[in-house]
């Protein structure tokens, strides 16, 4: 079709960044308002010819889009809300308080130890110190989480931990949590109520069927899923029993997507929907520990990963239209920022990143790291990301490190080529960890960065949805965005 020719209007255009969403064109904005036109519209507003008084004109000057209308301080007050996480500090603190664990994974990110291994647990010394500077952070409130290794191998540090915290919180008044990320295999009665009573969240590992799961999280009793779904089971009848609404409180999960996940889309889906899950975080797998080792048996083609989670996600859009409340993490994050104009504190997909002054992990031998992948690359031998000592190092010499300072700036995607210019760039974020493991620099290349093209690979699926304006999809994302906190668990 042509186009009839408008002169130009001096001023029509605002600043823009575009991308090709199927037939049309999406068009974002400084402040990360969207819209998504017709080639037909993206052609007026490029060629600054849009019809003054126009359908086109009003929607353009409605978000901000028309350089004679730009509102400024509107402008500054969406940028605000997007970045309100930049004045807090660290509000997330990893302990991993062993390397020790009873599960051999193939991809297993923490370079484990086996049960038998000496001296890689925290001990209760190097726990309070470590909880002294979580105490220091400037952030208002802070979560503790339990990592490893198997943190239920050392639950006496767990316990200790959780008490001295809560002593200490009695002066400073934070507002604080704790969750454990644990296999499950290893839980007892004992441990079990102990968590309840002290309202601990916690987050487990679920691979998809039993079959996928055993072969992937392996015990020599070859039955790590059935552990798993028995405590996942008591757990969420726990919350049942004590009045708590099951649809906001239960057990989370991860999935890790391996070669071998890949065909298993609708499979593993039913396999949370069944086990009562509401979310499904759909991480591909990362090279670090032994999934650098592993990679003939792990690895993929991202084009591979992200056919994979259209397919899932369609999946789970067809079971919501039925009824079935199953939402995407990684879509949940991404839609927030699209559609709310917030950001959900994802620390791996935000601007600049959270490692060093949004997170902070605390190994079990008191070295301090940015983030959990750098005490991972740690242990792979990398130690670019070890920036204190619990009892050595000030708070404040930690989150102001040359370390740290580089990896803000890294992450600051203003400051990166390929994402300035990216129609993305609002609702995006890369990690400096990964980065210079993959590509030898905390900035990494985008071009051929596997992390951003998953990323916009994501995006395009979800803007491609949005596009197409079917009213039950857009209901869907709404009620995926819509945050209900989870005050049961706040200290």
């Amino acid at each position: 079709m042509r186009i009839s020719r408008i002169e130009p209007r001096a001023g029509t255009q605002a600043f823009f960044r575009f991308r090709r969403v199927g037939d049309d064109y999406l068009i974002t904005n400084f402040e990360g308002n969207w819209l998504i036109l017709s080639a037909e519209e993206f052609e007026h507003y490029v060629e600054g010819t849009v019809p003054e008084g126009s359908a086109l004109e009003t929607k353009l000057d409605e978000k901000n889009f028309l350089s004679a209308t730009y509102d400024v301080t509107a402008a500054i007050e969406r940028m605000r809300e997007r970045h309100y996480f930049l004045h807090s500090g660290p509000n997330l603190h990893l302990m991993i308080v062993t390397l020790r664990c009873n599960e051999t994974c193939v991809y297993c990110h923490a370079s484990r130890a086996g049960l038998d291994t000496p001296n890689v647990d925290m001990t209760p010394e190097t726990a309070e110190r470590a909880v002294d500077l979580v105490f220091e952070s400037t952030s208002p409130s802070v979560t503790i989480e339990f990592q490893g290794g198997e943190p239920l191998v050392n639950f006496a540090t767990v316990k200790h931990i959780i008490e001295y915290a809560r002593k200490c919180n009695e002066t400073v008044g934070k507002q604080l949590e704790f969750t454990m990320v644990s296999n499950l295999a290893l839980m007892d009665e004992e441990k079990f109520a102990y968590l309840m009573d002290n309202r601990v969240q916690i987050c487990t590992s679920i691979d998809g069927p039993e079959a996928l799961h055993n072969a992937q999280r392996k015990l020599p009793t070859q039955d790590a899923h059935q552990r798993a779904v028995r405590w996942i089971r008591r757990i969420n009848q726990a919350y049942v029993d004590r009045g708590l609404d099951a649809s906001l409180y239960h057990v989370e999960a991860l999935l890790t997507t391996t070669k071998s996940t890949l065909g298993l889309a609708k499979e593993v889906v039913d396999t949370y929907v069944d086990l009562g899950f509401k979310t499904i975080f759909l991480r591909p797998v990362d090279p670090f520990g032994f999934a650098e080792r592993t990679r003939l048996l792990v690895e993929y083609p991202r084009s591979a990963y992200i056919e994979f989670y259209r397919e899932a996600v369609d999946y789970m859009i067809e079971l919501n239209r039925r009824g079935v409340e199953i939402l995407e993490r990684y879509a949940a994050i991404f839609l927030t920022k699209i559609l709310r104009g917030t950001d959900p504190n994802y620390l791996d997909a935000r601007s600049p990143a959270g490692a060093g002054i949004g997170a902070l992990a605390y190994n079990y031998d008191g070295r301090v790291f940015t983030c959990d992948e750098g005490r991972m690359l740690y242990e792979m031998g990398k130690g670019l990301f070890q920036i204190g000592q619990v009892g050595e190092t000030k708070y404040r010499d930690l989150v102001g490190s040359e370390t740290v300072r580089a990896m803000t700036l890294a992450t600051n995607l203003e400051g990166q080529p390929d994402c300035a210019t990216c129609a993305y760039k609002p609702y995006c974020g890369t990690n400096s960890a990964y980065n210079y493991n993959t590509q030898g620099t905390v900035f990494g290349r985008m071009p051929d960065n596997a992390v951003c093209y998953v990323h916009k690979g994501i995006q395009d699926y979800l803007f491609e949805k949005l596009a197409s304006n079917d009213p039950e999809i857009l209901e869907i994302f709404d009620r995926w965005t819509s945050f209900r906190p989870r005050d049961h668990f706040v200290q």
